[in-house]
């Protein structure tokens, strides 16, 4: 047994007295995608873990699908502060069956569909998680969209609705529009009345935009993003949402109007190639944006800062936001883009096809290559 294996073995044993958990079998080997250090795509790989008893409170989740996020890419990286030093799993986010109880969980069965939330752990083909962090399938979502809704769509819509507070007639300027947050972002901007989107993304993907709802795509890399809202809106956004970071956190604050928002909810402008780039991280953090509160009083706009990573304890807050989500699930107004479904074995492949920013919506791991009849359903 490998030392991770081991780690992770201990690392499950069930609490001492607990009562054999009702369900599910006796724990076997399973498979699970493993950080073994950081640098390139190939530092992901498969390994077999033995996973253990769900302990009381928690339940053990049979996974069927994994999102892939740009925290993932970063994590790889050594750039996410919220996971610890490998081997470690990654992923923050899964959907599945539960196939057995941890003592004293009441409100779920074996063989119920869950999404799942978590700091870290969750690439694997099982899984044991508190029974709080984990949320029930709508009816008529697959897997795959359930594993594409929690992290993506629980972000854009705090920092749409509760820190930019958007409502009709406004306007706003969302970034890499065609990733996951991106997608998630759009469509709830189309719950609200005539709300005007702009967003940044290569020319190859500004017709699947347009359908999507947005009102003018940009091409930042052949264009001036700021000098091109500006032409359509001289007063600038009432909103930013600001996943880049260094200049690009500069460039939103002055394109907002008064009474804008910007919400700094990432810093992609680190990742720059498969291995950590430290000009980048210089580059960055020297054109990172400061501004003092007395400075913030004459230009009336506000500035705030979102991290998911952070959030994962507000057992009651974000269950009342994914309330929110799923009832806007089962009336059709929004709906998880699968960009792609790629094996555990194929993680290499999937984080680089994201990380080229190739992808339109939300890139899935699964345990298993997807059935032809899968893929046939996704085109």
């Amino acid at each position: 047994m490998s030392a991770e294996t081991a780690s992770a073995s201990a690392a499950l044993k069930p609490a001492p007295g607990s009562k054999s958990p009702k369900g599910g079998g006796k724990p076997a080997e399973h498979r699970a995608l493993v950080l073994t250090g950081y640098g390139g795509y190939d530092k992901v790989k498969v390994q077999s873990r033995r996973g253990a008893d769900p302990r009381p409170g928690e339940v053990s989740v049979s996974v069927r699908a994994c999102g892939l996020n740009f925290a993932d890419l970063m994590a790889r990286q050594g750039l996410y502060d919220r996971l610890p030093p490998p081997p470690i799993c990654p992923g923050m986010e899964c959907a599945g069956t539960v196939r057995a109880l941890g003592e004293g969980v009441r409100d779920l069965q074996v063989g119920d569909k869950v999404m799942v939330l978590a700091r870290s752990e969750l690439w694997q083909e099982v899984v044991n998680v508190p029974a709080s962090r984990t949320f029930p399938m709508p009816e008529g979502m697959s897997f795959e969209e359930a594993a594409a809704l929690l992290v993506n769509y629980i972000t854009a819509y705090m920092v749409l609705f509760d820190f930019g507070n958007l409502k009709p007639n406004q306007s706003v300027l969302i970034h890499m529009a065609a990733g996951g947050v991106g997608t998630a972002a759009i469509q709830l901007c189309k719950t609200v009345e005539n709300v005007t989107i702009f967003g940044t993304a290569s020319l190859s993907k500004h017709d699947l935009l347009k359908e999507s709802g947005v009102a003018h795509p940009i091409d930042y890399r052949t264009m001036d993003y700021a000098e091109e809202v500006r032409k359509i809106s001289p007063r600038g956004v009432d909103i930013v949402l600001d996943p880049l970071g260094g200049s690009d956190t500069t460039k939103a604050f002055h394109l907002l109007k008064p009474m804008g928002k910007l919400i700094s909810y990432g810093i992609a402008n680190l990742l720059t190639g498969q291995k950590k780039n430290l000009m980048a991280m210089a580059k960055t953090w020297w054109n990172q944006f400061n501004i003092s509160a007395l400075q913030l009083l004459s230009q009336n706009k506000a500035v705030c800062g979102y991290h998911l990573g952070y959030m994962v304890e507000e057992a009651e807050l974000l269950n009342s936001v994914v309330g929110k989500l799923v009832h806007l699930y089962s009336q059709g107004k929004i709906k998880p883009k699968i960009d792609s479904v790629w094996p555990f074995d194929q993680v290499a492949g999937a984080m680089k096809h994201m990380q080229e920013k190739k992808n339109v919506g939300k890139v899935i791991l699964v345990p298993e290559a997807p059935k032809e009849e899968s893929k046939k359903a996704e085109k």
